[in-house]
């Protein structure tokens, strides 16, 4: 994809937008009105202020005809968000990585109602790293040990080692215990995660999802478990859970889709990316980082009977 022709503001990147595809004869103001009907006052005014521009720069006007298949770029105004009362805490810095300890309930990167509160977002304000980008993800459920690169050269080695999975995870997961199952074991199963659709799902098929299981300790009826994922699906570990029968405590998705308020922060998801190993591909060291996060005993005081 082309670099952008605009710089970054406030954390934010331009929002890239597709003419259609074929000639329809309106104007590019014309079609991001119909397109974005909610943002249409503002939208008038960026135009007018030269705030719109094509691929190269070049501000359109009110008279600009759109061009089938050609990107503008623009500002989309960021909603009024509340703030996620929880630190996002620095594990590692150098001139290549930013390392993270992600809490619960806190994007990794903006998407719809959160872009403010989002962890790269965050980060590029708080440390001016315009070239920030996340190696990898952690749902926005999901707390702990989230990698960043700090500069546009080093992205594409790091990326690289999570997409071939040269990478060494562990996570930590509270959930009932079961007393049908022998630890340890590993759940190898076909997951579908479907555009639009909040659940991932088990489907027949050849396996592309594998979790080692371990129960590290007991905690009344609940057990505390490691999560050794050597694949990368969507909800992988939530869906392996509830796959045993033990679903993960403070799980909103799994067996059963519930609806929890934006900003109720009561019941988090009791799983934790513990730590990250790996060799790093630019200087050879072997690196790990670790969360400094808990899961219990606070996290078990709020386990319901």
């Amino acid at each position: 994809m082309p670099a952008a022709p605009l710089p970054l503001r406030d954390g934010l990147d331009p929002t890239r937008v597709r003419m259609p595809d074929k000639a329809t004869g309106v104007t590019v103001l014309e079609h991001l009105r119909a397109r974005f009907p909610q943002d249409a006052a503002r939208l008038t005014e960026k135009v007018a202020g030269g705030e719109i521009v094509d691929a190269a720069g070049v501000p359109i006007d009110s008279t600009t005809v759109a061009k089938p298949r050609s990107d503008i770029y623009l500002y989309r105004d960021p909603p009024v968000e509340p703030t996620v009362p929880f630190s996002l805490d620095v594990v590692h810095q150098d001139e290549n990585l930013l390392v993270v300890d992600k809490p619960h309930f806190l994007a990794t990167t903006p998407r719809g109602a959160y872009v403010a509160r989002s962890a790269l977002v965050l980060l590029r304000r708080r440390f001016d790293l315009p070239e920030l980008s996340p190696a990898h993800r952690l749902d926005r459920l999901t707390a702990g040990v989230l990698v960043f690169t700090v500069r546009q050269q080093a992205r594409r080695p790091y990326q690289e080692l999570f997409a071939q999975r040269a990478i060494t995870k562990q996570y930590d997961a509270i959930a009932p215990l079961a007393q049908d199952l022998d630890f340890p074991l590993t759940v190898r199963s076909r997951i579908i995660k479907e555009r639009g659709v909040l659940q991932a799902r088990e489907v027949p098929g050849e396996p592309n999802a594998d979790t080692f299981v371990e129960l590290v300790d007991t905690l009344g009826t609940h057990g505390l478990y490691r999560l050794h994922p050597r694949t990368g699906k969507t909800h992988q570990l939530r869906v392996h859970m509830c796959s045993l029968g033990i679903p993960i405590v403070g799980d909103n998705f799994y067996p059963a889709f519930r609806d929890v308020a934006d900003d109720d922060y009561s019941d988090p998801l009791r799983l934790l990316a513990r730590s990250i190993e790996f060799v790093d591909p630019l200087s050879g060291l072997v690196r790990r980082f670790e969360s400094d996060r808990s899961l219990e005993p606070s996290a078990m005081q709020q386990i319901r009977p």
